[in-house]
């Protein structure tokens, strides 16, 4: 039931309203940290996992998130009639209002919707990817359930050598006409006819392979090209490969979700790159040039005299390759300064001079930090 869901804000730690790009970044942080392979066997990780991504299908879509911004979940429960409790009518995606008055007054505007071509769900499935097959692109093979036409009855449903028949109760309209007397005199009105379930056509002989339903499911297995620079939480959609539709319908398609591992090294940010690179003292001190990791291997990079830790430098075109772009992000490294350990007393005392070297001047500087970081304070209070 809606009422028992937590608000889908609540659930990616947002405020009402938040913006495209703190959902985005909100849900990667979050899907990231409970993501089944991170959490094996942990059941509550699994629930958050879903509904986080239950949270972030509807608020990453504009016209869901409008909707659910101003019905909450009632937006999405056929319960409560869909969008603000209209019936089951989304005013939103237009109808026809010959609809409306023929379930009230016959005419049968309906029956041919109903018996018209219906195109077939889209199927979701989601894989995992390293991020080295994110990044560079990669080939997957997928299993999925699918529901195709019958291959036995070429989607009559009637066994080999027979037909189906038109209703005649209906006489394949699929809905039958029912006068009903009210305090406003005799109203006609529209309803599913319950001989032929409101098909419009009744089986005889059913066929054996999908006992009339003109439909099978099956496990299908596809190879899936994943392009180069998809990141975490994006889809690939494949179109006609969900299920079939009915009465000569088009068929779905099969949404392919990507869930991206965490990298040893970098994190990514859309399509740039982002690391730490330890050096050594004498290196940020008297500058280096070192060995930077990135995607194509290392590349070296000049560090300057007197770099300090924390420290950011940049590689352009560095990082990942855009979707369907020869654009490429940038890689960015800031530089942690590693402080030696273990020293030999030749090495403590050759510090020890360097140290004595400086005279007060490390001193000075300290003071005149702390005076800036008080005085800023004075100033505010």
């Amino acid at each position: 039931m809606a009422e028992n869901k937590r608000d889908y804000y609540e659930v990616l730690g947002l405020s009402k309203g938040a913006d495209e790009d703190s959902v985005k970044k909100a849900y990667r942080t979050l899907a990231k940290k409970y993501h089944p392979d991170m959490n094996p066997g942990d059941a509550e990780a699994e629930h958050k996992f879903k509904e986080i991504n239950e949270a972030y299908a509807v608020l990453s879509d504009p016209d869901k998130k409008t909707k659910y911004d101003q019905y909450g979940h009632a937006a999405f429960d056929p319960s409560q009639g869909g969008f603000g409790g209209f019936g089951g009518f989304d005013f939103n995606d237009g109808f026809d209002i010959s609809d409306i008055f023929s379930s009230f007054f016959g005419g049968g505007g309906s029956s041919s919707r109903r018996n018209g071509p219906i195109r077939g769900e889209d199927i979701n499935v989601r894989i995992t990817l390293t991020f080295e097959e994110a990044v560079f692109g990669t080939k997957k093979e997928i299993t999925y359930s699918r529901v195709e036409r019958c291959d036995e009855c070429s989607g009559s449903g009637a066994a080999k050598g027979t037909t189906a028949e038109t209703c005649s109760v209906c006489s394949g309209t699929g809905q039958v006409k029912v006068q009903q007397r009210t305090p406003l005199g005799i109203m006609q009105s529209v309803k599913t006819c319950d001989s032929c379930r409101g098909r419009g056509k009744i089986i005889q002989t059913p066929c054996s392979k999908c006992k009339g339903s003109s439909q099978m499911r099956i496990q299908k297995k596809l190879d899936v090209t994943i392009p180069v620079g998809i990141d975490d939480g994006q889809r690939v959609a494949l179109r006609g490969e969900g299920n079939h539709g009915v009465n000569g319908g088009s068929s779905g398609d099969l949404l392919i979700t990507v869930m991206v591992k965490q990298h040893a090294i970098f994190e990514r940010d859309g399509y740039d790159l982002y690391c730490e690179v330890p050096i050594t003292f004498a290196e940020a001190a008297l500058g280096a040039d070192i060995n930077i990791p990135t995607l194509e291997g290392g590349q070296k990079f000049a560090i300057p005299e007197g770099t300090q830790t924390g420290t950011q430098f940049m590689l352009k075109q560095k990082g990942v390759q855009m979707v369907n772009s020869r654009g490429k992000g940038d890689l960015y490294f800031n530089v942690i300064i590693e402080v030696p350990k273990n020293l030999s007393e030749q090495q403590k005392t050759v510090l020890r001079s360097f140290a004595e070297s400086c005279g007060e001047n490390n001193h000075v500087k300290r003071e005149n930090f702390f005076k800036r970081i008080f005085n800023k304070n004075d100033n505010k209070n």
